[in-house]
């Protein structure tokens, strides 16, 4: 009798769970306007492909992902208020895909202790440290590989390529410090100084003289410059070095945007007739979109051309003309965060209470995401991929590299 019990309990609790129910809500705060609006965008539609395809399905158990999105501009004050609003009036089972170190090291002392009780953030687009430390690392999961891995990456490399004077041009707030910290970090492994480094302020735009940033790393003789900011500066100050004649390798880290940085370097090289792309590397947290050997990739290329949906107008504000991007690392990124998340709220159901989520995160061991290496986690481990790839642009399009003599060359020309 006992036994009939127990297999009745579980037949009702499969068919509780198949029936469709209230939406799992999850709250996102990121820029959706502004000069570095093309990240939170690009990171929604990303995450939305995968979301969209789950709901079709059926949904999680029955329930539909619902993401309830806030602008914060990429600015920490916002983004705080908005982290207030999900939770309290909105009531989020938690916060996912914020975007950016400025805002997220904000708001991680409001989640250790700003509301009654503690709030898990999942998959943040920031390779910062902060939410890898003690002692907010256990409210945190990453998925992408931290900056200190992108710097390092680059570092060895460039230093490989016979690069040895490192300067570095950074936004002046906790990314960049961030990225600087890395940068240091690596230098001083191989008993090596920093250069010289360059500021700008958060929020410049591609419009913006960096000029002044270029002369002081050119004066310091610098033969390879690693840039911690957003696509709008980098883009200006890669257009300022080329235009002063400044033939160096300059590197990016992931969270510049590959793909709306060169579209202004694109746009800048019709106008001059001259080629900005030329010894550019960017680090990728991602592997590329273009290798569809990988089962991630074929499936992110078809969820996006199936439709991947574009945030709400009112959401973009006024006078919006944003041309959202057929395939980007950066939407790519989001999608894979998104297939796992939808993994762990499986493991969580029925209860989707906070620490049944952290401790069905926690269970993933090896999960196949479709890339190259599993995805793990656990108590001592919030962060599940560590590899950095390695792009540079050709025919319009940042592809694979592999052959670091072309950086090398450019090298050559430099000490002439």
């Amino acid at each position: 009798m006992r036994w009939l019990l127990f297999f009745l309990l579980l037949v009702w609790n499969c068919a509780a769970q198949s029936r469709p129910g209230e939406p799992l809500r999850i709250g996102m705060s990121a820029a959706f306007q502004g000069p570095s609006r093309a990240l939170g965008i690009e990171l929604y539609r990303g995450a939305q492909a995968y979301f969209q395809k789950v709901n079709a399905a059926g949904g999680v158990h029955g329930r539909p992902i619902q993401l309830v999105v806030r602008n914060d501009g990429y600015n920490p004050g916002p983004a705080v208020l908005n982290t207030i609003d999900l939770v309290h009036q909105e009531k989020v089972l938690f916060l996912f895909g914020y975007v950016g170190t400025p805002t997220v090291t904000r708001v991680l002392p409001l989640l250790k202790g700003g509301f009654p009780r503690q709030q898990l953030l999942m998959f943040p687009l920031t390779g910062a440290q902060p939410q890898r430390m003690p002692p907010y690392e256990e409210l945190c999961f990453n998925l992408r590989a931290s900056y200190r891995e992108e710097t390092a990456g680059l570092i060895d490399h460039l230093y490989n390529a016979g690069c040895h004077k490192t300067g570095i041009f950074y936004q002046c707030d906790a990314y960049g410090r961030s990225g600087w910290e890395g940068t240091r970090r690596a230098l001083t492994e191989r008993k090596l100084k920093l250069g010289a480094e360059a500021t700008y302020r958060r929020g410049s735009k591609y419009e913006d003289s960096y000029a002044a940033q270029v002369k002081i790393l050119r004066d310091a003789g610098v033969d390879h410059v690693i840039c911690v900011g957003t696509y709008a500066p980098c883009a200006g100050f890669i257009r300022d070095a080329r235009d002063q004649g400044w033939k160096i390798p300059i590197a990016n880290v992931s969270f510049v945007s590959s793909e709306s940085m060169l579209a202004l370097l694109l746009k800048e090289s019709k106008k001059t007739g001259r080629d900005y792309t030329r010894y550019l590397v960017n680090s990728q947290v991602v592997p590329t979109y273009h290798d569809i050997r990988l089962p991630a990739v074929r499936e992110y290329r078809q969820a996006m051309d199936a439709g991947a949906p574009v945030p709400d107008p009112a959401l973009l504000g006024a006078g919006a003309d944003y041309q959202p991007l057929r395939y980007s690392f950066v939407s790519f990124e989001g999608y894979l965060c998104a297939k796992m998340l939808v993994e762990i709220l499986r493991r969580s159901a029925p209860d989707y209470d906070q620490p049944n989520i952290r401790r069905a995160a926690e269970s993933i061991h090896d999960f196949p995401l479709g890339l190259e290496s599993p995805v793990s986690f656990s108590k001592q481990q919030h962060q599940g991929l560590h590899t950095v790839y390695f792009t540079r642009v050709q025919g319009d399009q940042f592809v694979p590299l592999s052959n670091w003599k072309a950086v090398l060359s450019a090298q050559k020309v430099a000490r002439r």
